[in-house]
């Protein structure tokens, strides 16, 4: 999506501010004992209440109002009975429709107590988000975001998933362009236009650089077992300064 108008900007900003409450309140919801799919609901009454329906289920028939993956489940876990324990990696991944405009947004979480080597990955894939967002900027190649993704993961000895990637958002939940790499692909020409609604998710990963998709046609996971976390915004391109990110509680 190019925002042109002041009003799709607002809906835009609307929608991402309940995406990011939802994903706020989850997060600090999570608690050892309860299941996913409690989790998943307590989600699903916040959407509700801001007049907002979950994107997963909206356009996908996804079996649960938001994606919960635990541990080595990378993406696109289902909520179920699956019980969170103390010492879990929980990735919550929120993406909402509101009149017509979608919203993403996602963050990987620690149930105390933390994992030193867990508590450094954390920080390298908000640090990772931060410069891929630092490189949405109007007139620069897009691939650049895959490449700043992809460097500050290398830069700290991790590896970003190969084949997962982000994408355009505003009026479909997976908009032009279908594609945001969390690698530098030098065959990714395009240049990124001012208005321009990019949703921004690098996967970093201890080891493995690649997913593989489970039985259930969903749930997809590292193939030996690599702990993964994904920090996701969804921004807003923009000319000669930084791009506005769209999914901020505040």
């Amino acid at each position: 999506m190019i925002i042109k108008t002041a009003e799709e900007l607002s809906a835009m900003q609307e929608i991402g501010k309940i995406c990011a409450i939802t994903l706020k309140k989850m997060a600090e919801a999570l608690t050892p004992g309860m299941t996913t799919k409690e989790l998943d609901l307590y989600g699903a009454e916040i959407l509700a209440s801001y007049g907002a329906k979950s994107a997963p289920i909206a356009c996908y028939n996804f079996p649960g109002h938001n994606c919960i993956s635990v541990n080595d489940v990378v993406a696109h876990g289902i909520p179920d009975d699956t019980v969170i324990k103390e010492g879990d990696i929980v990735n919550i991944d929120v993406s909402a429709v509101k009149d017509g405009f979608f919203g993403d947004n996602s963050g990987s979480f620690a149930v105390p107590p933390i994992k030193h080597i867990y508590e450094k990955l954390m920080a390298v894939g908000k640090e990772a988000l931060n410069e891929a967002i630092a490189a949405a900027v109007a007139g620069y190649p897009l691939n650049g975001i895959g490449r700043a993704a992809e460097k500050c993961a290398k830069r700290h000895g991790y590896k970003t998933i190969r084949n997962l990637c982000g994408h355009g958002v505003g009026h479909t939940l997976h908009d032009d362009p279908e594609t945001v790499y969390n690698y530098y692909e030098k065959r990714e020409k395009r240049i990124m236009e001012p208005g321009l609604v990019l949703a921004i998710e690098p996967f970093v990963s201890i080891g493995d650089n690649y997913v593989v998709d489970m039985d259930d046609g969903w749930t997809l996971k590292t193939p030996h077992r690599h702990q993964v976390v994904q920090y996701e915004h969804t921004v807003m391109v923009r000319e000669d300064q930084p791009p506005l990110i769209l999914t901020l509680p505040d």
